[in-house]
């Protein structure tokens, strides 16, 4: 895909002036807090800043342009209905507008948002219930016309088509809508799907001048009452032409792409699997990826979840076709057909991550079993076909819609869709995981059929919030752990293999900026345990071991050191010549330590600098004092939190900034910094308030329960410097190692040598030795911190190794890690966990042996001959070693 760097971005006047306006000392941020009361999603930081610019427009005074046609263009998926409900109550409250028109061009979108906004029962409803905005209730009635006496604290809102808009008003009856009666009243215009109003003005086609005469309708309505705003929401307004880029350069007021979008991980990741292979058996290996996908949420203990596929054709007759021969496979489907069908495949599809994943795991699997779950979660009664409503749409028919639009909950039976027309606009659906494209003959390749294909691709994409661990959560959380994990985060487009369509598809996703990966572009290590590891005792009836925890009451919550944070100074890494944010930020290494200067930012002891720090406080929605309370009990004001020597009182903010920028810094930056500063603080106090801490009693878990065959996928290309390349060696003929394969970076491997370079030192004195790999997407233990510190720290850890020496008489089992200079300072407390555990310092809980457990300073170097904090030299201080 074409990097948004290769492209030649139009400038958009309003949006940077609107940027730069906000992003000033002089801009005073609103308060918001009864929006969020009254919205039942927590709005994301990208929604606030939509609605912050909303705020901004409506603030300016003396200007010749009153702001009141503007465009929100947001990515599919990001929840413009979301904006849409927070600026309704937000104009309600703020500026008094009680009449509202939503307007969109197919009924589906009006069904969709008339529950979003009206149906307090649905599960799609986007408001609290009831609504209180400065203690009153707050009613939205659905009106057909505005009503001459208009009760106070109401919200009246006309959801319609803009077909059947432009009808009311251009052919009026008696006592029916007209533009005159509604001159009478201030109204709000919620265009959704905005770019169907707006088309190229030379277009002369039929469709063109319907759609201008659409566009008319709303120009006249927003210009009856110059009080009037027309607030335009899409994801696909096409400013490379001309005349759209004029009219609209001056009216988007906010925009948020669909690549930052997904590159935040508010969306699936998005595979493509393309091939020619019959229609039968595309769908056979898709069921196979979506139910082991349903395999891997019932294993991490997720409830309901429950993956859907659609099924996409162009025309109707095929569409029913495929749907008839799906069901008659899977009712004949038999475990026989089954296993050579996988045996097969698994020989063409090698390259596939996925398709291979998937077959190994089916082959571990009783497919008796399997066959009958497959027949079961896919029939006629969990198939629906949505193709009766034609050219109509996809969910123009109501009892479809209400299908469709709750496949989500619980009681819906439905797993596979097949459909015909393009599933762009208004279907909010997040569990779709498979697109299956299915072949026909004289397949359409143009650009216009790829657009559409590349748009289905986008809505399916959106994430489903799942809940796991008791939490649920809105963004991707598993990017950097297991396949199987990574798999309840993708969805998998199953499409053709041509190379015409092929290269239109992927010119359609860049047009879009929809990041659509390769799927072969992962390689997939395997580590097995050995078979002569397995045979040992100590895999048979062995323990590892790690310690208890204990509730923490909210009184040991006293001073922001309990939450893991130093109360002196914080050096925030800067570099002058990135301050603008783009996708790649995340890449960004930190500022050279040779060549760089300290900038005091804020010191929280110095009243000259509250203003600043009030500021940065009031831009992050943690901050406001009825959150903070939820993790900070103790604090009794956000002043106290400010200025108390028990939080950060005592806090200076630093920035590392470059040698070569010979400037001071600016109030903007730093602003910039002092943000960055509070996003630390606040993730520490987050991941700290645990209310557990750890016990020193220790408690056993079976060693076969901790090491297990693993598979770990690593991208075959990467930004990261050569010592953190992770790949495969080879370890069969290290007995010491339970593993056949060490799947590690350079660091770790360094480790795994230099104990190695031990073993015959270490069998000296013990009869069995062993280094035990913790590969943490398999092992569910962590330690905590237990001794009492005044900088406590009550998140799990788990160290990456456990040297096992067992001498016949006592067995001792010792924790060690390896740690990149780079990580030494934020880790320090990790090594003084490790430090603290000494037999002396321990108990251990339901062990008859004699086990002695300890742990040693990171081990840090892999370029010199000694082990960087001698770990060797305390091994033979603790007498482990000759």
């Amino acid at each position: 895909m074409a990097s948004k760097k290769d492209k030649k971005v139009k400038a958009l006047p309003l949006l940077e002036k609107a940027k730069n306006s906000i992003n000033g000392l002089m801009f005073d941020l609103p308060d918001f807090g009864y929006l969020q009361d009254n919205l039942k999603h927590d709005l994301r930081g990208y929604q606030r800043n939509a609605l912050l610019h909303l705020y901004w427009s409506q603030a300016q005074e003396n200007t010749n342009d009153p702001y009141n046609q503007l465009m929100f263009n947001m990515a599919t998926g990001s929840g413009k209905t979301d904006v849409m409900a927070a600026a309704i109550l937000y104009l309600f409250h703020e500026h008094g507008f009680q009449n509202f028109i939503f307007v969109s061009n197919t009924t589906a979108v009006v069904n969709k948002t008339r529950d979003n906004f009206l149906n307090s029962a649905s599960s799609k409803y986007l408001f609290s219930s009831p609504i209180i905005i400065d203690g009153e209730h707050v009613d939205i009635k659905d009106v057909e016309s505005f009503p001459v006496e208009q009760e106070s604290n109401t919200i009246y809102l006309k959801l319609t088509t803009i077909q059947t808009l432009s009808n009311e008003l251009n052919d009026p009856e008696e006592n029916g809508l007209t533009y005159e009666n509604l001159a009478n009243f201030k109204i709000v215009i919620l265009a959704d799907e905005a770019h169907h109003f707006n088309v190229n003005t030379k277009n002369t086609s039929k469709e063109a001048k319907i759609e201008r005469s659409w566009e008319s309708v709303l120009d006249k309505i927003r210009n009856s009452n110059k009080a009037n705003i027309q607030l335009e929401f899409t994801a696909t307004i096409d400013i490379d032409k001309p005349e759209v880029y004029e009219k609209y350069k001056n009216k988007i007021i906010f925009k948020y792409d669909l690549d930052q979008f997904m590159e935040e991980g508010y969306s699936k990741k998005v595979f493509r699997l393309q091939a020619n292979t019959e229609n039968n058996s595309k769908l056979l290996n898709a069921v196979l990826l979506n139910e082991y996908r349903k395999r891997i949420a019932i294993k991490l203990g997720i409830a309901d979840f429950k993956p859907v596929m659609l099924v996409k054709s162009n025309r109707i007759s095929t569409s029913k076709q495929v749907e008839r021969d799906f069901l008659n496979m899977m009712e004949e489907l038999s475990s026989e057909y089954l296993k050579n069908f996988i045996d097969e495949n698994k020989k063409l599809n090698s390259s596939s991550v996925a398709l291979r994943n998937t077959y190994n795991y089916w082959l571990t699997q009783d497919l008796t079993k399997a066959v009958a779950e497959f027949q079961q979660d896919f029939n006629l009664q969990t198939t629906i076909n949505v193709n009766e409503g034609g050219q109509k749409g996809l969910l123009s028919d109501e009892r479809d819609f209400k299908n469709l639009n709750s496949l989500e909950d619980i009681n819906n039976p439905f797993r596979i869709i097949f459909a015909v027309a393009k599933l762009t606009e208004g279907w909010d659906v997040l569990n779709l995981y498979d697109i299956v494209r299915v072949s026909e003959a004289k397949e359409s390749l143009t650009m216009n059929s790829t657009n559409a294909e590349a748009q289905l691709v986008g809505r399916g994409a959106r994430y489903y919030p799942f809940i796991y661990q008791n939490k649920k959560s809105y963004t991707r959380r598993f990017d950097s752990d297991s396949f199987e994990r990574q798999l309840l985060e993708t969805l998998y487009y199953h499409t053709i293999n041509n190379s015409k369509y092929i290269d239109n598809l992927n010119k359609s996703f860049d047009k879009m900026d929809l990041i659509v990966n390769k799927d072969s572009d992962y390689n997939i290590y395997s580590a097995k345990v050995k078979k002569s590891f397995v045979r040992t005792d100590f895999y048979q009836q062995g323990n590892l071991y790690y310690n208890q925890v204990k509730k923490v009451p909210d009184s040991d919550y006293k001073t922001i050191g309990d939450y893991g944070i130093k109360k002196s100074t914080l050096d925030i890494d800067y570099n002058l010549s990135t301050t603008e944010s783009n996708l790649h930020d995340k890449f960004y290494s930190g500022v050279s330590e040779s060549n760089i200067r300290y900038d005091l930012v804020a010191d929280f002891s110095n009243f000259k600098d509250y203003r600043l720090i009030k500021r940065a406080m009031s831009r992050n929605k943690f901050y406001r004092f009825s959150v903070m309370k939820k993790y900070l009990p103790m604090i009794k004001s956000i002043r106290e939190f400010m200025t108390s020597s028990n939080w950060l009182g005592n806090l200076r903010v630093q920035a590392k900034v470059p040698d070569e920028y010979d400037k001071d810094l600016t109030q903007i930056d730093k602003l910039h910094v002092l943000d960055k500063a509070l996003q630390i603080i606040q993730r520490n106090i987050a991941r700290n308030y645990q209310k557990e801490r750890g016990t020193n009693k220790f408690v056993p878990i079976a060693v076969k329960d901790v090491v297990k065959d693993y598979n770990k996928a690593i991208p075959n290309y990467s930004n990261k410097v050569v010592s953190e390349i992770i790949k495969p060696k080879n370890m069969l003929k290290r007995e010491w190692f339970p593993y056949d394969h060490a799947i590690a970076d350079k660091l770790e491997l360094s480790l795994i040598n230099r104990v190695g370079s031990w073993i015959d030192e270490l069998k000296q004195k013990h009869k069995n030795v062993y280094f035990i790999r913790n590969e943490e997407t398999i092992a569910k233990w962590s330690l905590h911190e237990f001794e009492d510190r005044d900088i406590k720290h009550y998140e799990g850890y788990m160290p990456d190794f456990i040297l096992v020496l067992d001498d016949g008489n006592v067995m001792y089992q010792v924790y060690m890690e390896p740690k990149g200079d780079q990580l030494l300072e934020r880790d320090a407390w990790k090594q003084d966990l490790l430090e603290s555990i000494k037999p002396e310092n321990i108990e251990i809980i339901g062990e008859t042996r004699d086990v002695r457990l300890y742990g040693v300073k990171f081990y840090t170097k892999f370029y010199t001959t000694d082990d960087g904090r001698n770990v060797y030299e305390e091994l033979k201080q603790k007498n482990l070693i000759n």
